[in-house]
């Protein structure tokens, strides 16, 4: 039985005419990615003409977007490092609500290399601290945290349990991700089931983090309909990251083909 779900695509400002047509066509949504890059975030009048081409349009009407990731940490043991992340955080934030977006994805940024139980419970106390002032400031967003470099579900899962009775915070889950970084992929899908509200898909050769359209690389996509369906059912959106609308296009087709859209 096909899951219910959201399905998004990330619009292309310049293409914009092509992107709604998509979107229209198989009833996606947008995952806004133009916000997260510095130099867009640090110029306001930038940032507010941006906003106004989209709301120029009609948009879909369920959006999300994706907040800044670059050297965000907000679990550094360096206060002005922290301080200067966590401003980052809430620029974010408000640039969802001027967009209209329903949620914002931000990600572990941890080091996979550092191991120590010191470092692993810095970085759970630390944001568990930060998200619990933040969360109840924006009940109106869904807020996800997103494994990048993660080679376990343990740290990202471990804060899932611990911001649980937070009704706007999950997991956005990247399945790609996983399948590069980590290596039990199954281990991953029945971590993450509970907590993952939002999905990241796109394709790779197993090595590389290569954002192919769904279906061109090596990913068991008959696998992860099993997953989606049976076990990811606490998802309610999937964002399709590839950028090139072709490349969305292909991915529509493919997802189409296999039952999963």
């Amino acid at each position: 039985m096909q899951k219910q779900c959201k399905f998004l695509i990330i619009p292309k400002l310049d293409e914009l005419s092509k992107s709604l047509a998509l979107a229209e066509k198989y009833g996606f949504g947008f995952e806004y990615n133009d916000f997260f890059i510095p130099d867009v975030m640090d110029d306001e009048k930038l940032t507010d003409e941006i906003v106004s081409r989209y709301k120029s349009q009609k948009l879909p009407e369920y959006c999300t977007m994706h907040g800044a990731f670059f050297d965000v940490l907000v679990f550094s043991s360096d206060k002005k490092i922290r301080k200067i992340s966590e401003e980052r955080v809430i620029e974010s934030l408000d640039i969802a609500r001027k967009i209209g977006a329903r949620g914002v994805v931000f990600h572990t940024n941890h080091n996979p290399d550092l191991t120590s139980e010191s470092y692993i419970k810095s970085w759970l106390d630390i944001n568990e601290s930060f998200w619990r002032k933040v969360l109840p400031q924006y009940p109106d967003l869904e807020i996800y945290m997103e494994n990048m470099f993660d080679r376990t579900p343990d740290m990202l899962c471990g804060l899932a349990k611990r911001l649980a009775d937070m009704p706007n915070f999950g997991v956005c889950f990247d399945y790609a991700h996983a399948a590069v970084y980590g290596s039990d992929i199954d281990g991953w899908v029945n971590s993450v089931a509970p907590y993952a509200k939002h999905i990241h898909i796109n394709d790779n050769d197993l090595e590389n983090d290569l954002h192919l359209a769904v279906g061109c690389g090596r990913i068991d996509w008959e696998h992860f309909k099993v997953c989606f369906e049976q076990k990811l059912t606490a998802a309610k959106t999937v964002l399709i990251e590839t950028s090139s609308i072709e490349n969305q296009r292909r991915s529509a087709e493919f997802l189409a083909k296999l039952g999963v859209i």
